[in-house]
């Protein structure tokens, strides 16, 4: 899978001969190969995949006709073959990725290259965001993985296991099931540790009457999923049942007012009133959801920030929720498709109660 064509359709309209990607996923996106080293350049014509020795024959059979490909070694620099196509394809105005270099990176490539690059972080960005069938299917695949491993790890949770114990289960059998990574590294927290949205599994066991909260991801093709989910071990009190509903009504309005065309904000504000209408409006202090894709965290966001419209087949985390500190807290994630009438949720995962372990 490549994108190269639909790169090529935006050149025109940002005035660039040319696109220079240096990003291992904006690469990846544009050949289909994730590079670690190297050049893909993208002219309004052509493109070229300028790679090293250990990644040649990967990166012929992922480009086929699509672009030429070209091995660098030390008599013949990376660098001067992307000059030497410059030169002779007679292409000047060169997009970079702004958003993606740092300023020392940018500022260098220009000296090496001898000329000012355009910003033309955004068109990556734009492509990126809007999600073809196949990105579409990788991200579902990845999604059913992680649903797989989550219903295994429910039926092994106990008392007396640690956070990093649990995490351990979710990874073990998410690669068991097919995955090539963790989209990110699990978050796995109990007891008073769930007040902490991002807090990091470690050493904590846990009791009856504790929840736990787990937030994970498998890989396909390279494409992320990411879903939440959190359970009582043995019991609940009715505050716990309670805060879990909230957040589970605050998930499905947000979810009801998703679509695309409308600005990010929009999908936050319906999750967010549910949440501040029942008393915990200072314990939901994150957005409601990020888009997602090669990476985790991708443009654009659903939070109460987000001015950007929403685009059509964005996939959108939707993961309200209410943390009190010292005490517990919640999280419910689903993944959603954006479409211009509405959001399509792909993640099958149960949610709908609040689920017991460890009886």
């Amino acid at each position: 899978m490549n994108h190269i064509s639909r790169i090529q359709e935006k050149l025109s309209a940002l005035s660039l001969d040319a696109l220079l990607l240096t990003d291992e996923k904006n690469q990846r996106y544009a050949a289909g190969f994730p590079f670690t080293d190297g050049f893909v350049l993208v002219s309004k014509e052509k493109a070229w995949l300028i790679t090293d020795s250990r990644y040649i024959e990967a990166a012929e059979a992922a480009a086929g006709s699509c672009a030429e490909v070209l091995l660098y070694d030390n008599r013949h620099p990376k660098l001067h073959l992307l000059r030497q196509i410059l030169s002779a394809e007679k292409l000047e105005a060169i997009g970079a990725e702004d958003q993606k270099l740092s300023h020392a990176q940018y500022m260098g490539l220009e000296r090496l290259l001898g000329f000012r690059l355009c910003p033309a972080g955004s068109l990556m960005t734009e492509l990126r965001a809007s999600k073809d069938d196949e990105e579409l299917q990788y991200m579902i695949d990845a999604q059913r993985i992680s649903e797989k491993a989550l219903e295994e790890t429910l039926h092994i949770i106990r008392p007396g296991m640690t956070e990093k114990e649990v995490a351990a289960e979710l990874v073990y059998r998410m690669l068991k099931h097919g995955s090539e990574g963790n989209s990110f590294d699990p978050i796995v927290v109990t007891g008073k540790n769930t007040s902490k949205p991002h807090g990091v599994p470690g050493d904590t066991v846990l009791m009856p009457g504790d929840f736990v909260t787990m937030d994970f991801g498998s890989l396909k093709g390279g494409y992320c999923s990411d879903m939440t989910r959190t359970v009582a071990v043995c019991s609940a009190t009715d505050e716990m049942k309670h805060v879990y509903d909230t957040v589970l009504q605050a998930q499905l309005a947000g979810i009801a007012a998703g679509r695309s065309g409308i600005p990010g904000k929009e999908i936050d504000l319906a999750a967010r009133r549910v949440i501040e209408a029942a008393g915990y409006g200072e314990y939901f202090g994150h957005g409601f959801g990020h888009s997602l894709g090669l990476d985790i965290h991708e443009s654009p966001f659903a939070n109460p920030r987000g001015e950007a419209l929403m685009a059509e087949n964005d996939v959108c985390s939707a993961e309200p929720g209410i943390y009190i500190p010292g005490k517990f807290g919640v999280r419910i994630e689903d993944v959603m498709v954006l479409r211009p009438d509405g959001a399509e949720v792909i993640t099958r995962a149960p949610k709908s109660e609040l689920i017991l372990v460890g009886n």
